[in-house]
């Protein structure tokens, strides 16, 4: 894929870290959903590492800027999260070749998603410790970023591998494996 593919792709996911918020937050969904981690995850899974990190940092920032989600403070904490998931989803397609799409997606996907959500909780305990003198929680880490995003996790497990395999078969990204019938 060229650079210029991949910088446009990035771009688009990059409005999507704009328009997908707004329209989950409208119908009082946003924080269940993580609409954010869509767009993010999707261009580390098909453009790779660094546009996967641009888009982690580019796109909390945009969203931030134009409709105030998430608010400037929160920053602190949500673009480390963002940016792993991008650069870990990005290298992980890079490192793993199974010999089958489906199961390189779910194996770039999962441990991202983990790793994400782990540096998030250490970048806000950070936050707590330092600007809020109070304690984040082991308890309060795995309420926020685990039990209390289920719904935003099994819909990425279950929407991003069948958008890339679609995108694919649309010829709109390049095949992984030529002679795979994704699997």
């Amino acid at each position: 894929m060229t650079s210029t593919k991949k910088a446009a792709i990035t771009s688009l996911c990059i409005a999507l870290c704009y328009v997908l918020p707004l329209v989950f937050h409208a119908t009082a969904s946003g924080a269940l959903f993580a609409p954010m981690h869509f767009p993010i995850l999707l261009c580390g899974l098909i453009c790779g590492p660094f546009y996967g990190a641009f888009c982690g940092i580019a796109g909390p920032l945009v969203s931030s800027i134009l409709s105030g989600m998430p608010a400037v403070a929160r920053l602190i904490y949500f673009v480390p999260e963002t940016i792993t998931y991008g650069l870990c989803t990005g290298l992980f397609m890079k490192w793993i070749r199974t010999g089958y799409l489906t199961r390189d997606l779910y194996c770039s996907l999962i441990p991202s998603m983990l790793l994400g959500r782990v540096v998030g909780g250490l970048s806000e305990a950070l936050f707590y410790l330092s600007e809020m003198n109070q304690p984040f929680t082991i308890k309060l880490w795995a309420a926020s970023y685990f039990v209390g995003s289920t719904p935003g996790i099994i819909l990425q497990l279950a929407i991003l591998p069948s958008l890339v395999i679609a995108l694919e078969r649309a010829k709109l990204i390049e095949k992984r494996y030529a002679k795979e019938a994704n699997k």
